[in-house]
């Protein structure tokens, strides 16, 4: 098979360079704002302009397609407009992190785990916060801060040097300590957890590592690090999720009844179950710009495990 000539571009250049400033004028624009406006403006700049561009509807609808079918066109829109204006106002969100901290210090905050966090937090037992990309995700961690829990977290990089630079900066303002995903990284969290600390993981995203388990009627593969983490350091595992309000601007912050150890995929699965519900009462709320499932890619993958099974 020949191979092909195309070169993945080396980051750190120029090109990065230009874009880091493009998208510094319009952080810097948008704070400039009053913190509705910039949401709703940043929101809507993102869906109708930035969007068409990146094919993010597409791969929503694609997504959409791919677990529910039967959706009808009308709420396919809306789901993608509504999950389109979350990934946004998310972004600039984490750019003003004393508002978010405000605004989590007065969002409603509770559920059925609250109790057991403070429980452990009153026997030093470490607790593991899990979660997914839905809704204001940083901020609950905003909210659980604003109320003395040091909960610290694992971020995955930007590929822009540049970007990631901020980026990485307004993830330390939010709570240290904070790693930088990666085998240091999580040797980092592990260690923090360890010693009775608090931090949050998020698992719903792609990785070819991950076990098979079924995320909204369809396999997708899925790390059980947080599973893995829990069981190694004797943590509380917690599904936590930022459930926003109909007018994405506040947020409720609702603590689940903690996940019981046993088998790591088994807690996965659960955590996964708990996840599904959330997008099914809020499906406009979840990160559908994702390829959470890459169904071809796993397919491949399955055809090379049948044939290297059945190889003499």
């Amino acid at each position: 098979m020949a191979k092909s000539n195309k070169q993945k571009r080396s980051h750190g250049g120029w090109q990065d360079r230009l874009a880091d400033y493009v998208l510094r004028g319009i952080i810097w624009t948008a704070l400039r704002l009053p913190v509705k406006t910039r949401l709703k403006l940043v929101g809507w700049v993102v869906r109708r302009l930035l969007s068409p561009l990146l094919g993010w509807h597409k791969r929503v609808y694609a997504n959409l397609d791919h677990v529910w079918p039967d959706c009808p066109a009308d709420k396919r829109r809306v789901i993608a407009d509504q999950a389109i204006d979350n990934v946004a106002r998310v972004f600039i969100e984490n750019y003003d992190v004393p508002e978010l901290l405000k605004r989590g210090a007065t969002a409603g905050f509770g559920g059925p785990g609250l109790a057991h966090v403070e429980k452990a937090r009153a026997e030093g037992r470490p607790v593991l916060f899990i979660t997914g990309h839905l809704g204001a995700v940083e901020g609950a961690r905003c909210a659980m801060v604003a109320r003395d829990f040091q909960v610290g977290g694992l971020y995955r990089p930007l590929s822009n040097p540049f970007s990631n630079a901020h980026y990485a900066k307004n993830m330390h303002q939010i709570c240290d300590p904070v790693f930088e995903q990666g085998r240091r990284g999580t040797m980092g969290l592990i260690k923090h957890v360890k010693s009775g600390g608090m931090a949050v993981l998020l698992f719903d995203l792609f990785s070819s590592a991950g076990e098979t388990i079924d995320f909204l009627g369809q396999p997708a593969p899925t790390l059980t690090s947080a599973a893995d983490i829990a069981l190694r350091t004797n943590a509380l595992l917690v599904p936590f999720f930022g459930v926003r309000h109909d007018d994405f601007f506040g947020f409720d912050t609702i603590l689940e009844t903690p996940i019981e150890h046993g088998d790591p995929l088994d807690m996965m699965r659960e955590a996964t179950r708990r996840l599904e519900a959330r997008i099914e009462e809020n499906p406009g709320q979840w990160m559908w710009i994702h390829r959470r499932w890459k169904p071809e890619r796993q397919a491949r993958r399955q055809r090379k495990r049948a044939a290297a099974t059945t190889a003499p």
